[in-house]
């Protein structure tokens, strides 16, 4: 299946970035069979058409709202000091049907800019390579303070690495029963006492990954694949 990103509603269109790429370096011939998708769960099937550097689709058939992952899991993470290491943990739960994805910007988070356009694009091109017709949403740097005020307390957990502090087992988490899961995951030396404070006074439980301390990006992701097994 060769899958691509753009509209479908009102009309069809593919993105002008997945012409250029088709066009001249794909080099896809007219007439192929692909796929289009908003990632927005709605999908269209079709024959490639090509005039000059443009390209479209012969529409064959619009399938709408196709099935998403549940349970929906939302991973709120600080970003690294190394890029590289976020970029990482993007590619490889979106692969594993991650939902939504915040940058957290806490006390100990050491990389305040990031170039968000270019993360969400990485998280179209590992929908796309995945095949997966929802796109996970890729939100802006926010203030933990600000996000705590969000949480829903009955599906959100924080992973921490303070042994002093009590710390449920992941695996006693039945998240096969949820529709939604939110964990928040500390930078690189984790999340303050006051932070865990925080958390605790808004009732969000703790969690234990287990006996090894990971980095923060392998926590996200051994998270996700902890999600994607019961998906």
């Amino acid at each position: 299946m060769k899958l691509f990103y753009g509209d479908i509603f009102p009309d069809i269109k593919i993105n002008e970035e997945e012409q250029q790429h088709i066009t001249k370096v794909l080099r896809i011939r007219e007439g192929e069979e692909i796929y289009l998708t908003d990632g927005l769960g709605n999908v269209a099937f079709g024959t490639l058409k090509l005039e000059g550097k443009k390209a479209s689709l012969d529409v064959i058939e619009i399938k709408e709202k196709q099935t998403e992952f549940s349970p929906k899991l939302h991973i709120a993470i600080a970003p690294t000091k190394n890029i590289d290491r976020i970029e990482f943990f993007i590619e490889k739960t979106t692969e594993m049907g991650i939902s939504e994805i915040t940058l957290i910007n806490t006390e100990k988070t050491e990389r305040k800019n990031l170039n968000i356009d270019k993360l969400r694009k990485q998280s179209i091109a590992a929908s796309k390579q995945s095949l997966r017709f929802h796109f996970p949403i890729v939100n802006d740097l926010t203030k933990f303070s600000d996000f705590i005020k969000t949480l829903n307390p009955e599906t959100t957990f924080v992973a921490h690495c303070h042994e002093n502090l009590e710390r449920m087992d992941l695996t006693m988490i039945q998240n096969s029963n949820l529709q939604e899961l939110t964990f928040l995951i500390g930078p690189e030396g984790d999340f303050s006492e006051r932070e865990i404070q925080m958390l605790a006074d808004n009732n969000i439980k703790a969690v234990s990954l287990g006996q090894q301390r990971l980095r923060t990006e392998t926590a996200g992701v051994f998270v996700a694949a902890w999600n994607y097994s019961v998906m």
